[in-house]
C-alpha cells in the first residue's frame, strides 16, 4: 500500500513538470545553473568570420561584434519553436540591449517572410541572415539554438531548444557577465 502511494506520487510529480508550463525551466534554472564558465568553449576569429545582411538593421560581419557579449540566436520562420520565443527575446532585448549585442540569424528562410513576421509581431531585435558559412563550431544542428558569448569569445551559454529568455536568471546571468 505504501509503495502504491510513492509511485501515484512519483508520477504526479513527474506529470507536473512535464505537463505545467514553466515548472521545467523553473527547476531547471534553480537546480541547474545556466553555464559553467571555467569550461566555456572559445570562439575564434575565423568563427566570427560571418557576412550578416541586415533585416531591420544595416548590413555587417560577425566580426564587428568580436569584444562585446552576444545574445547569438539561429532562428527560422518555419519554426514552431522558435516562434514561441520570440516574445521573450524581445523582452529581454528591450531591457538589455544596451548591455548585449543581439545577433539573431535567420536559417533556411526568405527575407519576405523574414519582414513580414518581424512587421506582424511589431519585433524590432536585429535579424540577419547569413551570405557566407557558419564556422562548424556554431552551426546550428536543431533550431532554435542560441549562444550567449563573452566579450572574450567563450560560449556561456548554448541552448538547444526553445525557451523563456526573460527570466530573472538570464537577467543576473548577462549582468553578472557584462561586469
Amino acid at each position: 500500500m505504501k509503495k502504491n502511494i510513492i509511485y501515484i506520487i512519483l508520477i504526479a510529480l513527474i506529470a507536473v513538470i512535464a505537463f505545467v508550463p514553466g515548472v521545467k525551466e523553473k527547476l531547471q534554472d534553480t537546480f541547474f545553473p545556466i553555464a559553467a564558465i571555467e569550461n566555456a568553449v572559445h570562439i575564434g576569429d575565423e568563427d566570427y568570420d560571418i557576412d550578416l545582411q541586415g533585416i531591420n538593421v544595416p548590413s555587417t560581419n560577425l566580426k564587428t561584434f568580436k569584444g562585446k557579449a552576444v545574445f547569438l540566436n539561429f532562428w527560422g520562420t518555419w519554426c514552431p519553436p522558435c516562434r514561441k520565443e520570440w516574445p521573450s527575446i524581445q523582452k529581454l532585448y528591450d531591457t538589455r540591449k544596451d548591455h548585449v549585442s543581439f545577433v539573431l540569424i535567420a536559417m533556411n528562410d526568405q527575407e519576405d517572410a523574414v519582414r513580414k513576421f518581424l512587421k506582424e509581431n511589431n519585433y524590432n531585435v536585429p535579424v540577419y541572415i547569413a551570405q557566407s558559412p557558419i564556422s562548424e563550431k556554431i552551426l546550428p544542428k536543431v533550431f532554435p539554438t542560441t549562444y550567449l558569448l563573452d566579450k572574450d569569445g567563450r560560449i556561456l551559454i548554448k541552448e538547444d531548444a526553445s525557451r523563456d529568455w526573460n527570466t530573472e536568471s538570464t537577467h543576473q546571468f548577462i549582468d553578472n557577465i557584462i561586469k
